[in-house]
């Protein structure tokens, strides 16, 4: 990014995610204001200093910042060469603390600092996911752990629910009957009655990868089908659930070595 940098938008199709914003910043300081959302800030260069309810702090104190919606904040670079940032701004209920008397919100006040180097590396892998993947099932599984993680933070005596098998056979069996269409992990949960993050860990668990994993797994497997009955790359991509033929080919590479169009002409043809 240049000396002054800004990038934002809204993921269309992972329910939870209001914006977000990759900036760097040099001379910008951002007036006292309040979101709506929870902000979720992790720094890559630079440091951010910052007033949370007329108390000072700054990005220093921990990898990860969580501010709360409601309470007034500002912010500003700690030095001269400035600050590049991630942010996600979520919605209340994606931190699960919606509860009576159990908002997050003073939790959040008083330590908005998060010492979890995991889920650093969780936010890391969310963003990544949000910038260059475009899959939805993907960034869903990738924001429930997040969630998870930061509830705990906001309320240490959280229960963390025990992970059973049962939740991920039906998981399966959902996404074996929904290849094409695909589902979200919220619907996922409705229709399990589980949490999504209880899902996400059951089914690693019990079956060794995520289930966007597995999802991608049994496209491919229907795309190599339609490719070896002659079908285009664009419309194997099409009728195996693929968003288009780019997204097709960086799954089918993964896992396969090659591109579907390579892969389509080694075919041998019968007769």
């Amino acid at each position: 990014m240049s000396a002054e940098a800004v990038r934002a938008w809204r993921p269309a199709h992972v329910p939870g995610v209001s914006e977000v914003l990759h900036a760097r910043f040099v001379t910008h300081r951002y007036p006292m204001h309040a979101h709506s959302t929870w902000t979720v800030l992790i720094v890559d260069e630079g440091a951010v200093r910052y007033d949370l309810d007329r108390r000072a702090h700054g990005t220093e104190e921990a990898p990860v910042t969580l501010l709360p919606p409601g309470v007034a904040h500002d912010g500003r670079a700690a030095a001269g060469t400035g600050f590049r940032k991630r942010v996600l701004y979520l919605d209340p209920h994606v931190l699960g603390v919606g509860e009576p008397g159990r908002d997050g919100v003073g939790p959040a006040v008083d330590r908005p600092g998060v010492a979890d180097p995991v889920l650093r590396r969780r936010l890391e892998q969310l963003h990544r996911v949000l910038t260059t993947d475009g899959e939805d099932l993907h960034a869903e599984s990738r924001l429930a752990l997040v969630g998870e993680r930061l509830a705990r933070h906001l309320d240490p005596a959280r229960e963390t629910v025990p992970v059973a098998d049962g939740p991920a056979e039906r998981l399966r069996d959902l996404l074996d009957s929904r290849v094409v269409e695909g589902l979200t992990l919220d619907e996922a949960g409705r229709l399990l009655h589980t949490h999504p993050g209880h899902l996400v860990r059951a089914f690693s668990r019990r079956f060794g990868l995520p289930p966007h994993r597995y999802l991608d797994g049994r496209r491919v497997e229907r795309a190599r089908a339609l490719l070896l009955d002659g079908l285009p790359p664009a419309q194997a991509a099409a009728a195996a659930g693929f968003h288009d033929q780019s997204h097709l080919n960086r799954r089918f590479v993964r896992l396969t070595g090659v591109t579907p169009g390579r892969y389509r002409r080694a075919t041998v043809r019968p007769g």
